[in-house]
């Protein structure tokens, strides 16, 4: 048994437990018994994937299924990477410690474009091979992918089978559905996957062929065959009380990102920021009711044990029953020592109470996301927020007892001056204010204000997709400004590195071309690349390098609005003319109202038949 090969290794790796499953609420199968069995990857860690929401969903619902066996598998780390190696162990499942390459389907979410090289890694660990062109010639278990890094799937299209588009929930069951329909039939791996060409939602690359121009720049991507579709319609739910969501979830040995109870109370948001991928990807938006939440809540508390939960959405503060539920959480769950957390909040939340309520039992920090330091910026971002909400909004929690502010920023902006960098500063410095103008006999001891600045990375769907993001000396400038601006009492600084975000905005703006340039990368060693103590950014370069191409071509370039686009045969829901609108706005710095308000006519209304509620 591939256990027993594994048991004496564990010894000398960090956090055995990543690698030996039998984790409370882990679902047992007879694999004989199972028609199609799949292997849910997730090309992280295990501490990083077990925190993801959509993994827990899908998993419970293909388990759901006395048919199915769905099984979870994580990237291992660099140290137990190199014992299976040595010792000859495939990648594995955690249920069953079966190599990953028997399975039927093989399935990796793509969460962030920085992962891509652990699925080529994953795959070559379980003797898969890597692309779909050679898995055709030995019958190999079939890859396919979801998730948000999806909607643009050409960078990694030579080694996917099947990419879904837009929500899984639905699709991931008609998958398993008809390969075993297949599989009892017969047929060749094509038939099936022409089959599923033809599904809403399924993108299939080996019907497509992409055309570069005289400059071998992207032209367009061509059908090879006329009994596909042009584009692929992504997958929505329109209402999530009807959707599958777990009553009883797997909970770890060891800790990992995220260890509570995850309450999705709504999908999508309405506010429309314009650098927010997932902000146009998720729409409309869709709320779960309060009394199926409260069921939910009951449930998912009984079944694991955690004592805290967390309501989780693209904007919580945006729930319409808000109130009402976290004041019947805490009513019903506080005398069990359940805390309630929020995630980061919008400044313009008016939560008051609410928040309160939901901090009697664990106080923690509080997050707010102002993204731009000056009100100019804040309005070419479509960020709808002032620092006068800001200020008002600390100073209650500081009144309140809180004393821990971070503060979520971003640098590399489209139209971004140093004025606008020294904006974030000068934030810092009101937040610090507003705590010594509330009096010492109120406020808390240990003021902590931390300041949080990402890198600008310019994302396919969003009203910046054809901007430039900023150079790597341009971004690296601009963190040392800010270092030298923030050196303020009771503030801390982080950035996040440029070189990072340089190799995503190629990703996330490529094209097929660059599949090659992963390989080449792989070749030469590069996983874990989200992880700077392992990312190898030469090597990365010398990949473009042998390629023939640079990273800079597809980060730094400024599209045309009338150029096409490497992901232009998918359909979001939301019109490319809606993304040029909202792109001229920003260049005037003028502001689109949160969809409740005012419909912009962004598509998705025609896309989901008149679920956007704010259309109706």
């Amino acid at each position: 048994m591939l256990y027993d090969q594994l048991e004496p290794l564990l010894a000398g790796v960090q956090k055995p437990a990543r690698y030996t499953g039998g984790e409370v609420n882990m679902v047992s199968k007879d694999p004989a018994k199972a028609d199609v069995r799949f292997a849910f990857c997730f090309p992280d860690t295990y501490e990083v994937g077990m925190s993801h929401l959509g993994m827990k969903i899908l998993y419970h619902i293909l388990n759901k299924r006395d048919n199915f066996y769905c099984e979870r598998v994580f990237a291992p780390w660099v140290d137990m990477e190199k014992l299976m190696r040595e010792h000859d162990i495939p990648l594995y499942s955690l249920e069953t410690f079966t190599p990953v390459g028997e399975f039927d389907i093989v399935g990796f979410t793509l969460q962030y474009e920085m992962s891509y090289t652990n699925i080529l890694n994953m795959l070559e660990l379980a003797h898969i091979p890597l692309t779909w062109k050679e898995r055709d010639e030995v019958n190999a278990p079939f890859v396919v992918c979801g998730g948000p890094c999806a909607f643009n799937p050409e960078p990694l299209a030579d080694f996917v089978d099947l990419f879904m588009v837009g929500d899984g929930e639905e699709q991931i069951l008609e998958l398993c559905e008809h390969y075993n329909a297949w599989k009892q039939r017969g047929g060749t791996r094509e038939e099936f996957l022409l089959e599923m060409a033809n599904i809403e939602g399924n993108y299939i690359p080996r019907f497509y062929e992409p055309e570069y121009d005289e400059n071998g720049e992207f032209k367009a991507l061509n059908r090879l065959r006329d009994d596909v579709p042009e584009k692929i319609r992504k997958r929505c739910i329109p209402d999530l009380d009807q959707a599958e969501y777990p009553d009883k979830i797997i909970v770890p040995f060891t800790e990992i990102v995220h260890d509570r109870v995850m309450l999705e109370v709504a999908r999508g948001c309405t506010r429309g920021c314009r650098f927010c991928q997932a902000g146009i990807l998720y729409r409309p938006q869709r709320e779960r009711s309060m009394p199926h939440l409260l069921e939910l809540a009951r449930k998912l508390l009984a079944n694991t044990g955690y004592e805290e939960m967390s309501l989780s959405s693209l904007s919580t503060g945006d729930y319409s029953h808000l109130p009402e539920l976290a004041r019947a959480l805490v009513e019903e769950h506080g005398c069990n020592r359940v805390a309630i957390s929020l995630p980061s909040l919008r400044i313009d939340s008016v939560l008051g109470d609410t928040l309160e309520q939901t901090q009697t039992i664990k106080k923690t920090g509080l997050t707010f996301a102002p993204e731009a330091g000056s009100q100019r910026l804040r309005d070419v971002i479509n960020k709808g927020v002032t620092e006068e909400q800001l200020r008002a909004s600390v100073h209650e929690a500081f009144e309140k007892g809180w004393s821990a502010v971070k503060l979520y920023t971003m640098c590399g902006l489209p139209t971004e001056t140093n004025d606008d960098l020294e904006g974030i500063a000068n934030l810092a410095k009101a937040v610090v204010d507003e705590y010594f103008s509330v009096p010492k006999e109120i406020r808390q001891k240990g003021l902590r204000v931390s300041v949080s600045t990402s890198s600008f990375v310019p994302k396919p769907f969003t009203p910046f997709q054809w901007e430039p993001q900023n150079t790597m000396e341009q971004l690296a400038e601009k963190q040392k400004f800010l270092r030298e601006k923030l050196r303020l009492r009771s503030v801390t600084f982080s950035w996040s590195e440029p070189h990072l975000s340089f190799l995503e905005a190629a990703f996330a703006r490529g094209d097929r071309r660059l599949c090659k340039v992963m390989l080449a990368a792989h070749r030469r060693g590069c996983r874990f690349d989200g992880w700077n103590e392992e990312f190898k950014f030469d090597e990365w370069m010398a990949a473009f390098e042998e390629c023939g191409l640079t990273c800079s071509q597809f980060a730094n370039k400024r599209f045309d609005l009338d150029a096409p686009l490497p992901w232009d045969h998918i359909d979001c829901g939301v019109t490319k003319e809606f993304l040029k609108r909202e792109w001229h706005k920003a260049q005037n710095a003028q502001t689109s109202p949160d969809c409740r308000i005012k419909c912009h006519g962004c598509g998705m209304k025609q896309f989901v038949k008149g679920v956007c509620k704010s259309c109706e």
